[in-house]
C-alpha cells in the first residue's frame, strides 16, 4: 500500500486540519512495525498526503494541526510561534518551582543534558473542563493535584514531562490548548475540524 504521506501536494490544492487528539493515539498515519496502536487516520477520511505537524505523545491530548503542505508544517513548527499546554502534576506546585520553570530547567534529550529556553509559566487557578481522559488518572484520596500552563517555543522529546519532573512535579495529564491563536475552545474528543490556508496563517501571526 501506498504511503499517504509521500504524495506530493501543492500549496494551492494542499489541505488543513486542526484536531482534538484523544489519549491513547499515535501522531502518526503509517502503523510501526510490530505496534498495534490507533493512528490518527481512524478519526476521519483524510486525503493523501497528509501529515502531523509536530507530534503529542501516545498519553497526550489536545490540539494537532494537520496538513498536506510541507512549507505550512515548516511554519507551524517554528520557534516565531507558541504552543500552550495545560498540565496537571503530581502534588500542590509552589511558587518556586514555577518560577524555575520559566528561567528554564536541565533535562536528557537523546542522552545528552538540555537546558530549556525560558518560557512562560503559571498556575490555573481552577482544573480546565477537559473530556475524561478514558483512563483515570489516579485516586484523589493519594494525594492533591495542580494545573498549571506551559508556554513554549520548542519542542523537544517529552519536553514538558521532564520540566516538571526536574522541578519534583510529575505529570499526569498533558494538553496542547493553544498553537499561536489557534485553540480547542469548545472542540470534543477526536474532532476534526477543517482550515483554510489563510485562516491557518492569520493565527500563526
Amino acid at each position: 500500500m501506498k504511503d499517504k504521506m509521500t504524495t506530493p501536494n501543492s500549496p494551492q490544492t494542499a489541505k488543513h486540519y486542526k484536531i482534538f487528539k484523544p489519549f491513547g493515539y499515535l501522531s502518526q498515519f503509517v502503523p510501526e512495525r510490530r505496534k498495534s496502536k490507533k493512528l490518527l487516520g481512524e478519526l476521519a477520511d483524510f486525503p493523501a498526503g497528509i501529515m502531523a505537524i509536530g507530534r503529542l505523545d501516545h498519553d497526550s491530548e489536545g490540539l494537532l494541526l494537520l496538513t498536506t503542505d510541507g512549507m505550512m508544517s515548516h511554519k507551524v513548527r517554528s520557534k516565531k510561534v507558541e504552543k500552550e499546554y495545560y498540565v496537571q502534576v503530581d502534588g500542590e506546585i509552589d511558587v518556586t518551582s514555577l518560577d524555575t520553570l520559566s528561567h528554564g530547567v536541565e533535562i536528557g534529550i537523546k542522552g545528552e543534558k538540555y537546558s530549556t529556553l525560558a518560557c512562560r509559566v503559571y498556575r490555573l487557578e481552577s482544573a480546565p473542563n477537559f473530556p475524561e481522559r478514558g483512563r483515570k488518572i489516579r485516586d484523589e484520596r493519594h494525594g492533591p493535584t495542580s494545573w498549571i500552563s506551559i508556554t513554549l517555543t520548542e519542542g523537544k522529546n517529552r519536553q514538558i514531562r521532564k520540566m516538571t519532573a526536574a522541578v519534583g512535579f510529575p505529570t499526569l495529564r498533558l494538553v496542547r490548548v493553544r498553537i499561536g491563536s489557534i485553540g480547542i475552545e469548545g472542540m470534543t474528543c477526536g474532532q476534526v475540524i477543517p482550515l483554510e490556508a489563510q485562516q491557518l496563517l492569520t493565527k500563526l501571526e
